[in-house]
């Protein structure tokens, strides 16, 4: 079985709107209290709290703050979990050696949904009726596959979603396949084939930065806690998630295209961390998005009962497609020129050598 999450826009009506975000609003006054709850009690009687035992605390709060019997119970209990998954994943991080990064409270800007775990929801058509909330229509604008697991609503930037998680059956993959593609990711195109496409990069946060500037400048220049500096945040945070949007529309695009018309995708496996570290590429790395693409044409590919590869991108670039002799070549050098008499574009010459370790990975399996 695998998950798939689908994410469609609400249409709700104000009041519908305001119900949301005052559920919202109380889903965070609960983490932040059962948050506390746990640092007190440790902090004096060196004692730690489960999450069934604040669990069986809310009916108790149901009691003392009567507000709470407008949430639905599972949804409450969700926000619990949440907060049992931030200390578990806090002492797993610590038992690795890893930065710890304890769970902290959240403010109004750390805290945009509620889930629905099980129950208390139903869709009918577009129509999603929600306990203590009532009918939303929401914008299907693609069929649900599989079945419904959890409901999530989310609020951000003045805009309401619903996100369902379903789960489907697993698509069998073919042990050999038919068509094969190896791609080589870049800065000054996105994503070249071995077959010699080329996906241009639209470098979306370079064509919005002086917009960008000029919005962070009006946030700096407002007082603190002012209404102007709420809203020229709002406007700032609309700007960067209109960015975020279209990245991933192209990301969506060209993994599309490649499920689609190819049976086995290879890809380099890139350490994008390290690379960003190069202060000279690292805007320009950041806005290619090339995680957010290989991670779409992952689960695509699984769905679809296609594959994908991830490769060691060592000398992918240097090597001679054709001979194998290691050419060294600059980042200027743009065309790979062996002594064999192989001529050809730098980034298809790469493509092409990373889909032959594609495959002599997929025969070495098999």
């Amino acid at each position: 079985m695998a998950m798939i999450t689908y994410k469609f826009k609400i249409s709700a009506k104000q009041t519908q709107k305001d119900k949301i975000i005052e559920t919202i609003s109380l889903c965070r006054w609960l983490y932040n209290t059962a948050l506390e709850q746990r640092i007190l009690l440790y902090r004096e009687k060196k004692q730690s709290l489960s999450f069934y035992t604040q669990k069986k605390e809310l009916p108790l709060l149901k009691k003392e703050f009567p507000i709470f019997k407008t949430v639905h119970s599972q949804v409450l209990q969700n926000v619990l979990e949440r907060l049992d998954k931030a200390y578990k994943g806090f002492f797993g991080r610590i038992r690795k050696e890893q930065k710890a990064g304890f769970p902290r409270f959240k403010g109004t800007n750390r805290f945009h949904s509620f889930t629905y775990p099980q129950s208390g929801f139903e869709l009918k058509g577009n129509v999603l009726k929600l306990s203590k909330i009532g009918d939303v229509r929401i914008r299907r604008h693609r069929k649900i596959a599989g079945k419904i697991k959890t409901c999530t609503i989310i609020h951000k930037n003045g805009n309401f979603f619903v996100c369902f998680a379903c789960e489907t059956t697993k698509v069998a993959v073919p042990a050999l396949p038919k068509k094969s593609v190896g791609v080589d990711l870049g800065v000054q195109h996105l994503a070249i084939t071995s077959d010699g496409e080329i996906f241009e990069n639209p470098k979306h946060l370079r064509k919005n930065e002086r917009k960008l500037k000029r919005l962070q400048r009006s946030v700096s220049k407002k007082k603190k806690g002012s209404n102007r500096r709420k809203k020229a945040v709002r406007l700032l945070a609309k700007l960067h998630e209109h960015i975020a949007n279209k990245r991933r529309d192209t990301s969506h695009k060209v993994s599309r295209k490649l499920v689609n018309e190819y049976d086995l995708i290879v890809f380099e496996n890139l350490n994008v961390q390290g690379m960003v570290k190069n202060h000279h590429l690292a805007k320009s790395i950041t806005d290619s998005a090339w995680r957010n693409l290989i991670d779409l044409t992952l689960y695509k590919a699984e769905n679809a009962g296609k594959r994908v590869v991830l490769v060691n991108p060592y000398n992918t670039s240097q090597m001679c497609s054709e001979c194998g002799t290691i050419v060294k070549k600059t980042l200027k050098e743009r065309v790979h020129s062996c002594s064999c008499g192989y001529i050809e574009d730098r980034d298809i010459n790469a493509a092409k050598n990373i889909l032959q370790l594609g495959l002599s990975t997929i025969k070495t399996v098999i």
